[in-house]
């Protein structure tokens, strides 16, 4: 007799990861597909879309290779909120437009602001227009490619792709839609109208369902593609992060869910609606649930940056040097602001810092420096939460970085904070097929994903990480401005850069 799966699939910032798990919790088999960004000027951070689709084909064939297995249900996820556009025949016309990582519609969230008021836009939409909002990066489009613009009528992000290419649906969940300011009404739990017919008129927005809803079935077509059993029931799914804070059951009241990954990311979950001028405040995943999060714009991606310039030793080698460094990195302080920052510094022109430096400085020192202005990241973060109001009890972490526990120790000790380190940590896609799962039985994440470690923090670096902290703040404000001369700097280099191509090719062809 068969045994009966479900199938999860997230489509992540780096890479595409897969899982196949029975209904009761028990892993069989993993996939992953590597994949990079495009930065095509400063401050812009795309993916061509068929990436999404491609990788999802793959990682499914590579896990119905195992023998004796019935999948009974699927369930997606993807980085978000992003925007993928396509015209009436559900065509993408351009690449993909990702999440708070790109940061090109400074412009637009200026006017948005203005236009629709910065506090009713907060009361309305629960945060601040940033580079995280979905409807200043429409407008960009609409003035900058109006081509593209012309031809537009929907949107779509990683899982919600995912759902129309294997059901034919045109569907959000609740969460995704919710980080679509100022397009919906956290309060009404709905598209906001009046607001959306002014910044996309031509745009018809996707109905609207739970992340854990039937979003419908696998038709024939996805099933000749993909392998997978035609008729059987897909998720609606929802933003990775989320999908992660499923994974490890980190949905009560209280909980903190912290992310290591590409990016970090952190999400509480509170009783009521909380509102602050520098975090998210966001409907949950599930039904009835309130969320404050907070995202660094880099992480494991200044990690990943490093070890490719000490020439892609193994990550094993790094972690052993970075801890003979110690706590401190020996004089090293570093601003984790390579891509600009998300929260709770909304500064698309903030830019990464490293002061201390001497000769004598090492490896190790830069990678644990990594390391700690990550943590720093964190402690910023949920100092924020804790100000806007949110009761944090409980940390869970998960994710890639959370394999080995020197990065997990040093968040501890920089915050001060126990965290949950549970027995699965490889993220969305095994959350995502918890709710596929509980579409089809009565699976619980107490049995699917028990605890397995408690980080406690070391109370003898706490004066040091303390002094640390109160440093890396002063340090940003102190070269705010000389961060933004050099984003401006970076920007313009990029324009003549790009113009002096168009030159040289124009001169080309003119001699031919």
């Amino acid at each position: 007799m068969s045994r009966q799966v479900v199938i999860g699939v997230d489509i992540g910032t780096s890479s595409s990861k897969g899982v196949l798990v029975g209904l009761d919790g028990i892993i069989l088999r993993t996939a992953v597909r590597e994949h990079s960004v495009s930065r095509p000027a400063p401050g812009h951070v795309e993916m061509d879309a068929s990436v999404w689709w491609v990788e999802f084909v793959q990682i499914c064939r590579e896990l119905l290779t195992v023998a004796d297995i019935e999948v009974v249900a699927v369930g997606v996820s993807g980085m978000g909120p992003c925007i993928l556009l396509t015209d009436e025949d559900n065509q993408p016309l351009r690449p993909a437009i990702l999440y708070g990582v790109d940061t090109r519609a400074s412009i637009q969230i200026a006017k948005q602001t203005a236009q629709f008021g910065a506090d009713e836009i907060i009361r309305r939409g629960g945060s601040a227009l940033s580079t995280q909002a979905v409807g200043p990066k429409l407008a960009w489009v609409a003035d900058n490619e109006p081509q593209v613009w012309a031809h537009a009528t929907k949107f779509f992000m990683p899982s919600s792709w995912l759902v129309h290419n294997l059901t034919g649906n045109y569907v959000l969940d609740h969460h995704s839609a919710s980080q679509c300011s100022p397009l919906y009404d956290t309060v009404e739990q709905s598209w906001f109208a009046p607001w959306a017919s002014k910044i996309a008129p031509a745009i018809v927005l996707p109905s609207l369902a739970w992340a854990g809803d039937e979003a419908g079935t696998v038709t024939p077509e996805a099933s000749i593609a993909t392998g997978l059993p035609a008729g059987i029931p897909v998720i609606t799914g929802t933003i990775d992060a989320w999908a992660e804070a499923v994974s490890v059951g980190a949905q009560g009241t209280g909980d903190l869910m912290l992310m290591y990954g590409t990016t970090m990311f952190l999400i509480a979950t509170v009783p009521d609606a909380l509102t602050s001028p520098t975090l998210w405040s966001t409907v949950g995943a599930l039904p009835g649930t309130r969320n404050l999060a907070g995202g660094m714009a880099t992480s494991g991606a200044i990690t990943a940056w490093l070890r490719e310039l000490f020439g892609s030793p193994e990550y094993s080698e790094l972690l052993t040097l970075a801890d003979a460094a110690g706590p401190g990195s020996n004089g090293l302080l570093m601003l984790p602001y390579f891509a600009g920052e998300r929260t709770p510094i909304p500064d698309a022109d903030a830019r990464g810092i490293v002061a201390g430096l001497t000769v004598t400085n090492t490896r190790g020192d830069l990678y644990r420096a990594a390391l700690e202005a990550t943590a720093l990241g964190v402690r910023h973060n949920v100092d924020a939460m804790l100000e806007a109001g949110a009761m944090i009890s409980r940390i869970v972490a998960v994710g890639g970085g959370t394999q080995g526990s020197l990065w997990t120790q040093i968040v501890s000790d920089v915050t001060g904070l126990e965290q949950v380190i549970p027995t699965h940590t490889i993220g969305a896609s095994f959350g995502v097929a918890l709710l596929a799962a509980q579409l089809v039985s009565d699976a619980r994440i107490e049995e699917w994903n028990p605890p397995l470690t408690i980080r406690t923090p070391a109370t003898q670096h706490r004066q040091l990480y303390d002094d640390l902290y109160a440093l890396y703040l002063s340090l940003y404000t102190q070269t705010r401005e000389i961060s933004h001369a050099l984003a401006r700097f970076q920007a313009e280099s990029h324009t003549k850069t790009k113009t002096n191509t168009n030159n040289e090719l124009s001169k080309g062809n003119q001699s031919r």
